[in-house]
């Protein structure tokens, strides 16, 4: 019975810590780019876009299909460095585990 309760509050501690990395990573910024720089785009943590910047360069009147590609491969870019990170920080209490719905 002592193994179980001393077992259980290792796992209350793991949830603790794995929901303060959660919470932690609202607050991490992550940028990915385009075209050299000319779009980027910052999500968090949570791969919620935060914000989007294209230079007067990237727009083309009579090529509205290459910047629509920029910003998509800079919101890709920014969303696969996103899990990046997030797989590094929750990494540490999943042991390499993917558990869906956790990030």
């Amino acid at each position: 019975m002592n193994n179980m309760n001393q077992m259980m509050k290792q796992v209350k501690k793991m949830q603790e810590q794995m929901l303060k990395a959660q919470e932690e990573l609202g607050t991490k910024t992550i940028e990915g780019s385009a075209g050299g720089g000319v779009v980027t785009v910052v999500v968090n943590g949570h791969k919620n876009v935060q914000s989007i910047v294209i230079k007067p360069e990237a727009v083309d009147p009579e090529d509205i299909e290459m910047l629509q590609d920029l910003i998509l491969t800079a919101v890709n870019d920014a969303i696969n460095k996103a899990d990046e990170v997030a797989n590094k920080d929750m990494g540490k209490y999943t042991n390499g585990m993917k558990i869906p719905g956790l990030f």
